[in-house]
């Protein structure tokens, strides 16, 4: 284990199981966290996505939390946002998500939610990145117990907050073999809709395989060879969301808040504007300015979207990608609550009949790079997106930005037409090859 370099990312510590996110690193992690908490002894949620290599993690991490002093609660298999509700709700002082969210199977992570149910900050991951070697055992080590009835509180608060009739709706759910297979069909069949489901046998290697909000196309093609009105995929821990109407055409998170925000708005309940990032299509400006629905703006990243939206106590926002956060549900992206609100704004409506927005052609171009933080001194890429973006002033924008979590450099053109922005972002994408592969 190493901790010369930070190991915190935009999300948690990420990376491939085994070598970079090993058991030693796992147990230190859950050693440092219990630490650096106030309470004589820490209890300490942890829950796990559906990776074969979510059990050796979780076991290792809450060594660590027990080896601290604190007590390690098991919750199993369940989404993120099921754990910053829980460890609200059962008044615990950390939870901890085993999970890569939308990464492939080889990756797993680490991230921590506070007591509040929010991500930690910048201040207490350096915390706990400096305890990593230096924290002591406990004189008194703690324990490990499984937390029983998780899936169940969870399911019954998201009944709560969204106590909706969906009798007679057909809902296809694309759970990405992830930490949604159970609870995302069994929360839709409680309140009465029709499911049928897909990605909903993991076998520990399949998650996200060709499935899931990252790979939508095989939703889109059960919605419209089922006849079914609408469909949802998740991705693989549950904490983002896209949809599909019966059309088969995917709506992303800029069209899903788009949507929210008129619907709250109308109704009185949105308490200010709404937060996305800089990655947020032009076409959710104009029609946020159209409703007069007052919008903000942070870097990529949930947690910016989170930060921002309680400095200044505004209760939705989301990114492009599907994280969506109400926050009078949960202070983090919640993927089956951001379809269940969707069902909400819809009514007895059918998605494909909604225009909350008209989306400006977008193009996205992942760049794989040998070391992403080298873009930040790529004077001639700068160069030309400035070119680039003066020809585009008025009519598009250009947002080149390096990953947060991976060894890519996102390069995102927006432009009147779609030949327009392919052509653009292709012109910029082969440069950052050339300079930075």
């Amino acid at each position: 284990m190493t901790t010369k370099r930070k190991l915190f990312g935009t999300d948690g510590v990420r990376g491939e199981a085994g070598t970079f996110l090993d058991a030693e690193l796992a147990t230190a992690l859950g050693r440092a966290a219990t630490a650096s908490l106030e309470a004589a002894r820490p209890q300490v949620l942890i829950v796990r996505d559906t990776r074969e290599s979510g059990p050796m993690l979780e076991a290792a991490l809450a060594a660590g939390v027990a080896a601290a002093g604190g007590e390690a609660l098991l919750g199993g298999v369940l989404p993120t946002p099921a754990a910053a509700i829980l460890v609200r709700r059962l008044g615990l002082d950390l939870a901890a998500v085993v999970s890569a969210s939308h990464n492939p199977y080889r990756d797993n992570g680490i991230k921590f939610f506070s007591a509040r149910g929010t991500k930690l900050g910048d201040e207490l991951e350096q915390r706990i990145e400096s305890l990593l070697e230096t924290a002591p055992a406990a004189t008194e080590p703690g324990r490990v117990r499984e937390l029983q009835g998780g899936l169940e509180d969870y399911l019954r608060e998201l009944e709560s907050a969204f106590p909706l009739d969906l009798s007679g709706r057909r809902v296809v759910l694309d759970c990405a073999n992830g930490a949604t297979h159970r609870a995302g069909p069994a929360i839709f069949e409680r309140l009465g809709a029709a499911v049928e489901a897909i990605g909903v046998d993991p076998d520990g290697r399949n998650i996200n395989a060709g499935c899931g909000s990252t790979h939508i196309g095989p939703l889109a093609e059960r919605v419209v060879g089922s006849g079914a009105e609408i469909g949802f995929a998740f991705d693989g821990d549950g904490d983002r969301v896209l949809a599909v109407d019966g059309d088969g055409r995917v709506h992303d998170g800029d069209e899903l808040i788009a949507l929210a925000a008129r619907g709250r708005a109308a109704r009185g309940e949105l308490g200010g504007g709404v937060v996305v990032t800089v990655m947020s299509n032009f076409g959710f400006h104009r029609a946020m300015a159209e409703a007069g629905i007052e919008v903000a703006v942070t870097p990529v990243g949930d947690r910016h979207v989170i930060d921002e939206m309680l400095r200044r106590q505004w209760s939705l926002g989301g990114e492009q990608s599907g994280h969506i956060i109400a926050s009078d549900f949960a202070v983090t992206g919640d993927g089956i609550a951001a379809a269940l609100m969707t069902m909400r704004e819809l009514g007895a409506a059918p998605l494909a009949a909604a225009a909350p927005m008209r989306k400006l052609p977008q193009t996205l171009v992942n760049v794989e790079v040998a070391e992403r933080e080298a873009i930040a001194g790529a004077d001639a890429v700068w160069a030309a997106v400035e070119r680039e973006a003066e020809a585009l002033a008025g009519r598009g924008r250009v947002l080149l930005r390096p990953s947060g979590t991976e060894p890519l450099v996102r390069v995102m053109v927006e432009a009147p037409s779609a030949e327009e922005a392919e052509a653009v972002c292709a012109r910029l994408a082969d440069l950052v090859r050339r300079e930075l592969a």
